[in-house]
């Protein structure tokens, strides 16, 4: 290896310092991060912030939680701090991370705890990642906590774990781009003691937790979980440290492989055995194959076996790639040392098969391998004496090689001049231009011996061997790397044979020549090789300009798309400019459901007779492609291809290439995977503007709604008051007769209801305006409850109330008009829904940090599916009910009950001895737990 071969990409080098420049101005996040709640990750920031500071470091506490932790307080109290800024929030005040308090101080370092905390609303920025983002940007460096739940990319598996669902999250690339983490471990056990000791939360916090998330399992695979994210960061930043360190030697950090499979039988058998190597590792697995300059063209065979076997990798989950370079050797080891690879897996076909000797292309090989012998150092696999793995263990010295055994047990594997061809139209084809090429190149040769005949006269010997080598390098262009070696060699029985002495014989007389032969076939050899490579080069690169040309044109031409049909337009064109294919589009209701196909008449569809609806289902619903090309009815001559957007599919792509099985060709399979991903981007994009749209016509719909009804409401309010005192004195005043005093009855007992109704309509107008402030004070249960029964005494007289007994229940801090509001709505539910003569059964408890009021009935129920919908506003739980009334009273109570941050919901009636065939309904109040002021006695006379 040159000097020149370990200098390092001056590209590489420009780019590194652009970002290091970028860097410099900027602040530094460290990142403490655990598994759990628990584990100490406050503490050890909080102990590494004091020993900074001991060394003259200005460190600030911009936010830290203790949870109430003496030894965490403790350590807080020596630091100094950013008072917390105070935000009106409804009727309360929360105290949040003051941002600009600590730009204004600027310290050297500072605090910020629970790196996914949701700011309050009127924040400058809706989550505290965002503010740690402007400290860093204002050249502040922080260090904040996490735990593995909050992750993005992880909250979901967590939540599959744990059964419970954290939705404050932080994106992954925070925690990826931070510049240094430090993992807080502690085992399940510890964990557990310290969270019965109180170390982590309040005693009845600690005993809901260990019965939910704090489980021993759960703390275990959040345990493993971290340390895996933690190594995945690690990996990173190993492997970033090589790139800037210019380091070339693989460092066995981690376990991963690579396979390489090439033109042998046992491509496949090569796949699947790194597969299961790599299963077993429990490592990341790479599949390449090389694409390195060759004398004789690929049949057609053995392309379609390489096809199959790069095909199989990637359904298997292998990264796949296609290297290209003129030594095996050098793009594979360049390929591990890249990725940072530990093993190397190749195949090992039989010996018979791989000795060739007798071929025309050994034959050549071994002439070549000869001829540039004594000029350029050939590898030494070439001559027979080093297999392609003892070159690469010589290569790369710090990997393991892994040589497969082939699959002795298949009896479709013959030698290769045995196979019978795949397809053979192709076959013949490729075998017919082969000969085509090779016999130009003898007119090639013919015509510079002609010219060298003319120019004879003129030009000496040494003018006239420059004419061959003119004609060698016009093959090698035109024609390939075969046809130029064959050109050489005739170059030099025609230069012997017509132009040395004695001509028209291959005779030499003098000995002389013999070097001239040697030097002129060896010259002829390399240029011949180097032009065609750089031809091959070329064309390649031109290729792969072309693909992204085309992806960069339909990914900015579907970015200004407007409408489906538009992208359904774009795409169309550009599959049939770029893969000279046929589409129709299979796009979604916006119910699920696979739509009847669509096309775009101006640039060709698939034809009528080749699609197939069943199978395009099928594409959708599994998210797997089929037809042409792949494993499920590949006798077809349509690809179906999912469009695959982030969020979900969002229909099914029919392509129909000119040429069958084209698309089995793994570039343009890619490049029609790639269409298929930018469309489906384009399509979700316009499906979220399309929601975008909705919600902000479905918002001004509502507020008009709400102010028209809180007008109607106030128009209304006055003669309702006024039908109903006259009610009242015509009740009080002198006795009635029996039918006008049941039509007065009738009257005011419709005229309460209509103001119910009226109330719950300014309640709910208020609530969404936010024109409602609770006056939060403590309550007792007890009395809110028969508050509560004393107001709805009419409504109720038809049936049982029983109240458990509510001394024991706590205080409450709540506002107790409108906590009166939600029990009578819940009340007046009960007795409008349930039999005459029913049970209604209230009682109140603490469980899990909460105190729950219950109202249970013996009812029908809420309908299977609604106890959900039941809270929206102006739904009613049975469409059909004769009972009066518009769906609004439980979206006033559970608006009422988040003002006051607490939840609202129904779920099936608990009594055994209910009524047959009546479900019944639990409703639970539930508001946040707060322990109440202790009583100071008052001080004796």
């Amino acid at each position: 290896m040159t000097l020149a071969d370990n200098r390092p990409d001056p590209d590489a080098l420009l780019q590194r310092m652009q970002e290091e420049g970028a860097r410099a101005g900027r602040g530094k996040l460290r990142v403490y991060f655990g598994a759990s709640a628990g584990v100490g990750k406050t503490f050890a920031m909080l102990t590494a912030a004091r020993a900074l500071r001991t060394q003259g470091v200005d460190v600030v506490v911009g936010v830290v939680e203790t949870h109430g932790r003496a030894e965490t307080e403790a350590l807080v109290a020596g630091l100094d701090s950013v008072p917390l800024r105070e935000m009106p929030y409804r009727d309360r005040i929360l105290k949040e991370f003051d941002l600009d308090g600590v730009l204004a101080r600027h310290p050297a370092l500072v605090l910020v705890d629970e790196l996914a905390h949701t700011n309050a609303a009127g924040s400058r920025h809706p989550k505290r990642w965002q503010d740690i983002a402007e400290l860093l940007a204002a050249g502040i460096d922080v260090w904040t906590t996490v735990n593995v739940q909050h992750l993005e990319s992880l909250n979901q598996a967590v939540g599959g774990i744990t059964g419970v669902r954290v939705w404050e999250t932080v994106p992954d690339a925070v925690f990826d781009d931070a510049d240094d983490v430090v993992l807080v471990d502690l085992p399940a056990d510890e964990l557990l003691r310290r969270l019965r000791e109180g170390k982590v939360y309040l005693p009845e916090q600690a005993r809901h937790a260990a019965r939910n998330f704090f489980r021993k399992g759960n703390l275990i695979a959040l345990r493993e979980l971290a340390l895996r994210r933690t190594a995945d960061r690690v990996d990173d930043d190993v492997r970033a440290y090589r790139d800037a360190q210019s380091i070339e030697p693989v460092w066995r950090t981690r376990e991963a492989l690579v396979a390489c499979i090439g033109t042998g039988d046992d491509a496949e058998q090569v796949v699947r055995s790194a597969r299961r190597l790599a299963s077993q590792l429990d490592c990341d697995w790479h599949v390449v194959t090389i694409a390195t300059p060759r004398l004789v063209p690929l049949s057609t065979e053995v392309r379609t076996r390489v096809r199959a076997a790069m095909r199989l990798a990637e359904e298997l989950g292998a990264r796949t790639e296609t290297l290209a370079g003129g030594d095996m050797v050098q793009a594979v080891s360049g390929y591990v040392r890249r990725h940072n690879l530990t093993k190397v897996v190749i195949g090992r076909a039989p010996a018979d098969w791989r000795r060739g000797g007798d071929t025309l292309l050994e034959r050549a090989r071994a002439l070549l391998a000869l001829a540039l012998s004594p000029f350029v150092s050939a590898p030494a696999w070439l001559f027979g004496r080093h297999s392609f793995a003892d070159a690469l263990a010589q290569g790369c010295p710090e990997i393991d090689v892994i040589r497969v055994a082939a699959d002795t047990t298949r009896t479709d594997l013959r030698p290769r001049h045995e196979a019978a061809p795949a397809e053979p139209d192709a076959e013949a084809a490729d075998e017919g231009a082969a000969r085509r090429d090779y016999l130009w190149a003898a007119v090639w040769c013919a015509g510079a011996t002609g010219l060298s005949m003319l120019a004879r006269p003129w030009f000496d010997m040494v003018n006239i061997a420059m004419l061959f080598l003119a004609a060698v390098v016009g093959v090698a262009l035109r024609h390939g790397r075969g046809p130029a070696a064959l050109a050489a060699f005739l170059s030099v029985a025609s230069f012997d044979f017509f132009f040395v002495p004695p001509r028209l014989s291959f005779a030499v007389s003098d000995v002389q020549y013999l070097l001239t032969f040697v030097v002129l076939l060896s010259v002829g050899l390399v240029i011949g090789q180097l032009t065609a490579g750089l031809r091959e080069q070329a064309s390649v690169a031109v290729q792969r300009e072309t693909e992204a040309r085309t992806l960069y044109e339909l990914a900015r031409e579907l970015s200004a798309a407007l409408t489906t049909d538009q992208i359904v337009a774009i795409g169309s064109r550009f599959l049939r400019a770029a893969l000279d294919a046929g589409s129709t589009f299979f796009l979604v209701s916006p119910e699920g459901r696979l739509l009847p196909p669509t096309v775009d008449p101006g640039q060709g569809a698939v034809r009528g007779d080749g699609i197939d609806r069943v199978l395009a289902q099928w594409v959708f619903d599994h998210g797997q492609p089929a037809g042409t090309g792949t494993n499920t009815l590949p006798g077809s001559s349509v690809l179906y291809l999912p469009l695959k957007a982030p969020m979900q599919t969002r229909g099914v792509l029919a392509v129909e290439p000119a040429a069958w099985r084209a698309l089995a060709q793994p570039a343009l399979r890619r490049q029609a995977d790639a269409f298929c991903t930018l469309i489906a981007i384009a399509i979700e994009r316009l499906h979220y503007v399309e929601v975008a749209q909705q919600a902000l016509l479905s918002m001004e719909s509502e507020r008009l709604r709400s102010s028209l009804l809180a007008a109607v409401s106030h128009d209304l309010r006055t003669p309702l008051t006024s039908l109903i005192g006259m009610a009242e004195t015509l009740q009080r005043g002198e006795p009635l007769a029996p039918s006008t005093a049941g039509t007065v009855d009738a009257m005011l007992e419709q005229a309460r209801r209509m103001r119910t109704l009226v109330v719950n309509l300014l309640d709910m107008a208020k609530l969404q305006a936010g024109g409602v402030r609770t006056h939060q004070e403590w309550q007792s249960v007890e009395e809110l409850v028969g508050a509560s029964l004393a107001a709805m005494r009419d409504a109720l007289a038809r049936h049982k109330v029983v109240v458990a007994s509510l001394g024991q229940v706590p205080l409450i801090q709540c506002d107790a008009v409108l906590i009166e509001r939600v029990l009578c709505n819940l009340l007046e539910n009960a007795a409008k829904y349930t039999p005459d003569g029913t049970e209604i059964r209230i009682s109140a408890g603490v469980a899990e940090g909460e105190v729950r009021i219950v109202v249970e009935d013996d009812g029908p129920g809420v309908p299977r599916g609604m106890a959900r919908q039941i809270f929206e506003k102006f739904t009613r739980g049975e469409k059909e009910s004769a009972t009066v009334g518009v769906g609004l009273g439980l979206a006033v109570c559970e608006a009422v009950v988040q003002a006051h941050g607490g939840r609202i919901w129904v779920e099936p009636a608990q009594r055994d001895d209910r009524p047959a065939g009546q479900a019944g309904a639990r409703f639970v109040v539930a508001l946040p737990y707060v322990a109440p002021p202790a009583l100071v006695p008052e001080p004796q006379a």
